[in-house]
């Protein structure tokens, strides 16, 4: 069967799928998008169609499992959209968008710790930050293994305290 004559057979099943549609949706427009989705699924994977097999059946198939994936996103978007009234403080912050002016300003907050970290602290703490693994900043500074570690520990640490306003509430 070629493609063009696959095509016809499926659009003449549209009048049956517009009844079988109206069933799910309850709603004419919905039905009308489901059967076009349903249809353009069909002459998607028309390769997957073995002839001789039922054209209507699997058509209804289709418009079965889309009619449910759609629902399903539906249903999951919709845990997530809050439709109250007054947004939790929690909600905003989920929600908030974040610009470049914001982050100019915790740049800034980062850069001060930074330079308040003692040589010994932030050369290897930046190191390890640029990706260095331990092994390589201690041959590169010529202490022991364990120093290093300890060094990045306790900057970060020091950095933690430092860049406390920006934890996150729970």
């Amino acid at each position: 069967m070629t493609k063009y004559e696959f095509n016809s057979l499926v659009v003449e099943q549209s009048d049956s799928l517009k009844h079988y549609a109206k069933k799910f949706t309850n709603d004419t427009e919905d039905a009308n998008d489901l059967v076009q989705d349903t249809m353009l699924k069909a002459v998607t994977y028309f390769n997957n169609f073995r002839e001789g097999t039922n054209l209507k059946g699997w058509l209804y198939t289709i418009m079965k499992n889309t009619f449910i994936n759609n629902y399903r996103r539906i249903v999951k978007t919709n845990s997530f959209i809050t439709k109250e009234e007054e947004i939790s403080s929690a909600n905003l912050i989920l929600s908030a968008s974040k610009n470049q002016g914001e982050n100019k300003f915790v740049m800034e907050d980062i850069h001060t710790a930074l330079s308040k970290l003692s040589e010994d602290y932030y050369v290897p703490f930046s190191m390890y930050f640029e990706g260095y693994k331990y092994h390589e900043i201690s041959e590169y500074l010529a202490i022991p293994i364990g120093t290093v570690k300890t060094r990045i520990h306790i900057a970060r640490k020091v950095m933690k305290k430092s860049l406390s306003t920006y934890k996150l509430i729970d």
